[in-house]
């Protein structure tokens, strides 16, 4: 599938076919795919967790609000960060460039991040988003759907998967086959409001 056509076909499908399954080469093929994804100062905040247990499945539902995608769809994927990835992954992001740029870059790092925990987690988060949206592509350029997800009890979530004191959850992505058509695009807003030329 065309790139462009990934995208404007790309939307939030909330029910999935149950029989229909990934095996595991394949989600480790979309996950693979997915980790292309850009993060600042390349410091891969992100970690995935793919869930295929049934029963953890099933609780994860259960701190979702009974959503059927969480159970359904073929695959489940936890993403979430490392806050901490500056100070601890500084220097192996960046094992194999040449030395002063490993040193230029393990400076500018911790200027940008020691003390601001703000930036540690807005970073995180823009990782996780743009690691998200890299994985709704890969999986719709493959013809399959997929359905972004923040409505869950994150805590609850956190400590079915076990989450480490330092990372948090930014959001969990279903992907799988639909079974429901997706409502009509509705709302839109228009171009000339959204898009600012130069300043607002």
């Amino acid at each position: 599938m065309h790139i462009e056509e990934a995208i404007s076909s790309r939307r939030a499908v909330k029910g999935y076919d149950p029989t229909f399954t990934l095996t595991r080469e394949e989600k480790d093929a979309l996950l693979a795919t997915a980790l292309y994804a850009p993060s600042a100062f390349n410091l891969q905040h992100v970690r995935l967790v793919e869930v295929s247990d049934p029963e953890l499945r099933a609780q994860i539902r259960e701190a979702g609000w009974g959503q059927a995608q969480m159970t359904d769809a073929s695959m489940l994927v936890v993403i979430c960060a490392q806050l901490d990835s500056w100070e601890k992954n500084a220097t192996r992001v960046w094992d194999g460039a040449p030395a002063e740029v490993q040193s230029y870059m393990s400076g500018a790092i911790d200027n940008y991040y020691r003390n601001r925990p703000e930036v540690q987690r807005d970073e995180t988060m823009r990782s996780c988003g743009l690691l998200a949206q890299t994985l709704m592509l890969a999986a719709r350029g493959k013809g399959l759907d997929s359905c972004p997800m923040d409505g869950f009890d994150f805590d609850a979530v956190g400590k079915l998967i076990n989450l480490p004191d330092n990372h948090v959850i930014g959001l969990m992505v279903a992907v799988g086959k639909k079974t429901l058509e997706p409502k009509p695009r509705v709302g839109k807003l228009p171009f000339d409001e959204v898009v600012i030329r130069d300043r607002f």
